[in-house]
């Protein structure tokens, strides 16, 4: 807003994605206007001393029912703008003080050959992850949690995974198969997460294997208080590295209409939201949203889900960067 000293006439700041000159800091300018970055943060691809980058994956040829996520990407992003310019609730400050955020744009791969994608998606964030960014993915479908997962074993060795999820995505996987609902079996098999470090939470879905992780159902959600799930997660993963993968499907279609294969009896946003904050604690490595798809949404319903999601990662990291992580 303009301050008492600020010339009215004067045009302010506009197009901060592209124009703005700091990366630190906040950017105000109409959330109705504008090119449309994550939050508002500069696109760029030079990533010395940055902090986070985060990165959209527009893929969704994994999909076992609706299409659509290749376009969750433009949807978080552009409900993001509603958080523009304010201090981020319910971390009561301004992430970007301190964090240095880039918006480093869309994995580029030819959309007609899908056997080359996986390694297009591996090898371009493994290119991030080197420079000593932490990567936060906002997807396209929950397959590309598999090269993403890849990618950060490369550097980190094997990861606890804490995993919001109506789904357990634990089913069989011959390996030549590209599948949405397959990608957690296989990192299991492949020594790339650790299942007796892992959990999952909202699982209103039952697959063949439970792989050894912990499964915290959508009826746990109700009996258990937020506290009693974030002691459950903080039990289970400890002081390991972990890597975050928040499926918006964990929430009941009334919160999340907008996506390719919900499950009713979920999570509201809310009660989701109050867990996802409490995980200060955990050693977040890297991060990703998927399974957003604005086709099926009503007035953006679940791509402001998805957006708060993403802005509640670069809250935790914040802090976490601050020393004023939960313990």
């Amino acid at each position: 807003m303009a301050g008492p000293t600020d010339d009215p006439l004067r045009p302010r700041p506009t197009d901060n994605a592209v124009f703005r000159k700091e990366v630190l800091g906040g950017a105000t300018e109409p959330t109705y206007g504008g090119i449309l970055s994550f939050m508002r943060r500069r696109f760029q691809r030079d990533l010395t001393g940055i902090d986070v980058a985060v990165w959209g994956i527009p893929f969704d040829a994994a999909v076992s029912n609706r299409p659509g996520a290749r376009f969750g990407p433009q949807g978080v992003r552009r409900a993001s703008a509603i958080f523009d310019g304010d201090p981020q609730y319910p971390f009561h400050a301004d992430p970007f003080e301190n964090l240095a955020v880039v918006d480093y744009g869309d994995c580029s791969f030819d959309y007609a050959r899908h056997g080359e994608i996986p390694a297009c998606i591996e090898a371009q964030a493994r290119d991030i992850i080197d420079t000593g960014t932490m990567l936060c993915s906002i997807g396209g479908d929950h397959y590309v949690t598999w090269p993403l997962l890849k990618a950060h074993a490369a550097k980190h060795g094997p990861m606890a995974l804490v995993h919001f999820d109506a789904h357990q995505d634990t089913w069989y996987d011959d390996e030549g198969r590209i599948d949405h609902g397959s990608f957690v079996a296989r990192a299991v098999r492949e020594g790339i997460i650790r299942p007796d470090r892992s959990i999952q939470i909202g699982i209103r879905t039952h697959a063949p294997d439970d792989c050894g992780i912990e499964i915290l159902y959508g009826e746990d959600l109700e009996t258990l208080s937020v506290a009693e799930v974030v002691e459950r997660v903080r039990q289970r993963v400890g002081d390991a590295k972990a890597y975050i993968t928040f499926d918006i499907d964990c929430l009941d279609p009334a919160y999340a209409p907008g996506t390719g294969t919900p499950v009713a009896g979920g999570p509201s946003s809310r009660q989701a939201l109050m867990i996802l904050r409490r995980l200060g604690f955990l050693d977040i490595v890297g991060c990703d949203l998927v399974e957003v798809a604005p086709a099926y949404d009503h007035a953006d319903i679940t791509s402001i889900a998805g957006a708060t999601v993403v802005q509640h990662y670069l809250g935790l990291i914040a802090e976490r960067k601050q020393g004023k992580a939960g313990t």
